[in-house]
């Protein structure tokens, strides 16, 4: 005889990243420069749906570079056009920096 299964969960939308500290400050720089309050950014839209341009990309590559201690390429905001994926990428480059600092 076979023991009962536990029931499956009932399927929901696909759960968004946990809210993490890097997350947070970047749904809160995005807020600052859409002069918009941090609740109202969706951080799986676009940085161009809050009107951020190639200018403000630069900026945020900054204010991400003095923030983290990282050396990133200019165009880091447009290969990872949305909060979740830009954290989810600065995450994995913070984990694969060696403790000591960023050998090269």
């Amino acid at each position: 005889m076979n023991s009962p299964e536990p029931a499956p969960s009932a399927p929901s939308a696909p759960s968004a990243p946990p809210d993490t500290e890097l997350r947070s400050w970047l749904r809160a720089r995005v807020a600052h420069y859409a002069q918009l309050d941090a609740a109202d950014i969706d951080t799986t839209a676009t940085l161009t749906t809050y009107g951020l341009d190639s200018v403000y990309a630069l900026i945020l590559c900054g204010d991400i570079e003095d923030h983290l201690g990282l050396a990133l390429e200019p165009t880091v905001a447009w290969d990872h056009p949305t909060i979740d994926a830009l954290a989810g990428h600065l995450e994995e480059t913070l984990a694969q920096a060696s403790p000591s600092g960023e050998s090269r």
